[in-house]
């Protein structure tokens, strides 16, 4: 296990694209937000969904966006920067989370550090991340659908009254069979989602790593486990059990023959200030230290 270290800064900053979080009042900060890079001679560009959200002039479709921009600016919570950052995959281009939202694992600057955090950006005072993301291959005869994951794949009973049923092979040997509410498959990012809710690990989220964790496993004796990315991940299920990618993308398994995971070709790019400790993150988020 290795940890990715962080990739080099932006070669240019004269573009950036916006996108905001579905209903949300935030006009206020993207008029803050655009007044502070336009001081820079940077330009805005918003994303035609957040654009016709705000009430703003007609926006861009976000693959015009990631052609033109150099850098994506995710304005909500952790679930909004997860899904700009599965839609700009292909691209390569780093994404700064803006705090709008809840609980805000990702998205480490708050509305009130707009104005500071672009005077650092211009000086260069940033980092970028680089997270691994999870490819994901539906499988059903010759027909694949692929698709990525930042968080995690679940793999979920479909009814309260039943009990799932997942056989998972690892680089196509049988290893085990989960039996209970379902499993869990999900990057060290993703390690601090439904994976901490479920008993699983946190691992450290500038490494790569498939974690595995059943989700109420009807034997005790089975356990969450963290293997290296080499691997690739089979599963298979004849019962009613739903496939969930991110907590965005839904599939019924029983419409596929199997569903193979592994690490995928491109990684996610995450902006963040210069500063930012994770175990203070951490601290912060599951309040350790607290008396």
């Amino acid at each position: 296990m290795k940890i990715i270290k962080p990739t080099h800064p932006l070669a240019s900053l004269a573009h950036v694209g916006l996108v905001a979080r579905p209903n949300s009042d935030v006009l206020l900060h993207v008029k803050r937000l655009e007044k502070a890079l336009q001081a820079h001679g940077i330009a805005l560009h918003v994303e035609e969904k957040s654009a016709h959200m705000l009430g703003l002039p007609k926006g861009l479709p976000l693959d015009a966006l990631c052609k033109k921009c150099d850098m994506l600016v995710s304005l909500g919570g952790d679930g909004t920067l997860i899904s700009v950052c599965r839609q700009s995959y292909m691209y390569g281009i780093p994404v700064l989370g803006i705090h709008a939202g809840q609980l805000g694992f990702l998205t480490d600057v708050r509305l009130e550090e707009i104005e500071d955090f672009v005077e650092s950006l211009v000086a260069g005072e940033y980092r970028i991340d680089t997270r691994m993301m999870l490819e994901v291959v539906l499988k059903k005869d010759d027909h694949e659908v692929r698709k990525v994951a930042f968080n995690d794949v679940v793999f979920s009973r479909a009814s309260i009254s039943a009990m799932a049923k997942i056989d998972a092979f690892i680089n196509g040997e049988l290893f085990n069979s989960y039996h209970g509410d379902g499993v869990i498959v999900c990057t060290p990012t993703g390690s601090t989602a439904y994976n901490l809710s479920a008993g699983g690990p946190i691992v450290f989220p500038l490494t790569q790593a498939l974690i595995l964790t059943p989700i109420c496993p009807h034997s005790l004796t089975q356990r969450p486990m963290v293997l290296p990315v080499e691997f690739r991940i089979t599963l298979k299920s004849l019962d009613e059990t739903v496939v969930v990618v991110d907590g965005q993308d839904t599939y019924a398994m029983s419409e596929f023959e199997s569903i193979e995971l592994g690490i995928a070709p491109k990684s996610a790019y995450l902006m963040h200030k210069k500063e930012r400790n994770y175990f203070d993150v951490l601290k912060d988020k599951l309040r350790w230290g607290d008396e």
